[in-house]
C-alpha cells in the first residue's frame, strides 16, 4: 500500500555524538538527537526513537479505535490517547524498550463505558504499529471522559 521513509545522519561517538532525523516521506522536518538527552529527563528540544515509536502508536491506535468504535455502532466525537514508552537498561547488555502505557479518554456516542473498553482492547491489538511491537509489554487505561 504505502511506504514511508525517514532518514538519520549522526555524527561521532554515541555518547559525544548527534544527529537529525529527516522525515523524508512528509517532509515535516529535521529533528536533532542525542544519546544522551534520550536518556535525560529533559529532552531539552530533542526527540528519540521512544518518542518517535509513542507518537506512532498513539496515533495509529486513536485511527484504529475511531474504526473499531464506527463498526461496534458507536460514534466517536473525541479520542484523547497517550503513549508512554518507557527505555531501560538491558541486563543483557546496551537498552531496551520495558513497555509502552496506552491511555485513552474518549467521547463516545452509543457505547457504554464496557463497550469502550472492550472497542479499545479491540484496537490496542489490531492497530499496525501494536502488531509490529507484538515483542513488547503493552498497558491500556481507557475510560469515556
Amino acid at each position: 500500500m504505502t511506504t514511508r521513509t525517514a532518514r538519520t545522519s549522526w555524527t561521532g561517538t554515541l555518547t559525544e555524538g548527534h544527529g537529525q532525523i529527516e522525515m523524508s516521506s512528509s517532509k515535516i522536518g529535521t529533528f536533532d538527537v542525542s544519546f544522551p538527552k534520550r536518556t535525560a529527563d529533559d529532552a531539552g528540544g530533542f526527540t528519540s526513537p521512544e518518542e518517535l515509536i509513542a507518537a506512532a502508536h498513539s496515533s495509529c491506535f486513536a485511527m484504529q479505535l475511531s474504526a473499531v468504535i464506527a463498526a461496534a455502532g458507536g460514534t466517536p466525537i473525541s479520542l484523547e490517547v497517550s503513549a508512554d514508552v518507557t527505555l531501560r537498561p538491558d541486563p543483557a547488555g546496551g537498552f531496551q524498550i520495558t513497555g509502552i502505557a496506552l491511555k485513552v479518554r474518549g467521547e463516545v456516542e452509543g457505547l457504554d463505558a464496557a463497550g469502550f473498553a472492550e472497542a479499545a482492547e479491540t484496537a490496542k491489538a489490531t492497530c499496525p504499529v501494536s502488531k509490529a511491537l507484538t515483542g513488547t509489554t503493552i498497558t491500556l487505561d481507557a475510560a469515556l471522559a
